[in-house]
């Protein structure tokens, strides 16, 4: 199947929002805007009780001119799952639109990038500060990026809530020498979980580029899966790289100083495996943006050195 044939369906489950918020006061008790770099906050969104849903807002960063990110930090309200940030090549909803309903619009010539995620109410990412050759990791946002949010709610209370997600990037200073990180990110669009099904097993394989070095690996998927694996190869007997049992926090496995990890294999395998008998055992689920009836299974990771984000869909790419 080709990647264009393969890119609307997994397109569909990446879903935003946020907005550019002005220096000043935290807002809410949130995160205090980084002197430099920008804040985006998200407008507040009312989620009914029991509710789950997520919401879209669309944005473009506030930036003028390129800046080089060595830190990323998010605060969530009370409700909020997860939140990831996706960036992409050019607008996909006009920049301010906020929808429960609109996130679709993607094509394959705009395939979205996996840039930060959080799955707990704090959370930051900071790129090592040494390459192995004395320079620092940075992450590079031009300006003006067109990005957006996933923002995913459980509104577990018996009583309305407002939400929404604050994210900080801190930048290095203008002129700062620097070695670029990118993120490289999978996705299986193929998940196919059978009724009742209890230890089912989903892999794919990618490609890893020559000479890549890894200082972070995780994983996602929803609420079916029981493990998560990325290892280095397709053999059975493959080193395992980075393993959780927790679906809602995985966690990561980081290496913060030289020689980071390469995939020496030169393919990056992931796996989730599912049991399928909570209250969809009598359907078949697959893949899919609900965290009530579908499931995912993705790895993340941060590489370098990089001169862009790369993806892998099923087992076609990175591209």
């Amino acid at each position: 199947m080709s990647r264009r044939a393969l890119a609307p369906a997994v397109l569909a489950l990446f879903v935003a929002g946020c907005h550019g918020a002005a220096p000043g006061a935290p807002p809410d008790g949130g995160l205090a805007p980084p002197t430099d770099g920008f804040q985006i906050v998200s407008p507040d969104v009312t989620i009914q009780p029991g509710q789950e849903i997520t919401y879209c807002y669309y944005f473009r960063t506030p930036n003028t001119a390129p800046l080089v990110i060595k830190r990323w930090a998010s605060a969530m309200t009370p409700g909020s799952h997860h939140m990831i940030l996706y960036t992409t090549k050019t607008d996909t909803m006009p920049p301010g639109t906020i929808s429960a309903t609109t996130c679709g619009g993607f094509g394959a010539s705009n395939l979205p990038s996996w840039t930060y995620a959080a799955q707990t109410p704090t959370a930051e990412v900071a790129l090592p500060s040494d390459d192995g050759t004395g320079l620092p990791l940075g992450q590079v946002i031009a300006a003006g990026t067109p990005a957006y949010f996933q923002m995913h709610y459980l509104n577990a209370t018996d009583a309305a809530i407002q939400a929404h997600v604050t994210l900080n990037a801190e930048a290095y200073p203008a002129g700062a020498k620097y070695t670029q990180t990118a993120v490289y990110v999978t996705y299986n669009a193929s998940i196919s979980i059978p009724p009742g099904a209890v230890g089912h097993v989903e892999n794919m394989a990618c490609d890893v580029p020559a000479g890549a070095k890894f200082w972070s690996m995780s994983t996602h998927s929803y609420k079916q899966s029981v493990k998560t694996v990325v290892k280095d190869g397709t053999a059975a007997a493959a080193a395992t790289v980075f393993s959780s049992v927790d679906w809602e926090h995985p966690g990561a496995r980081a290496w913060a100083a030289a020689p980071y990890y390469a995939f020496t294999s030169g393919k990056l395998t992931y796996e989730c495996t599912y049991d399928n008998t909570g209250d969809n055992a009598g359907s078949t689920v697959v893949a899919g943006p609900s965290a009530a009836v579908n499931e995912m299974c993705m790895a993340s990771g941060y590489y370098f050195p990089a001169t862009r984000p790369l993806f892998c869909l099923n087992n076609l790419g990175p591209f």
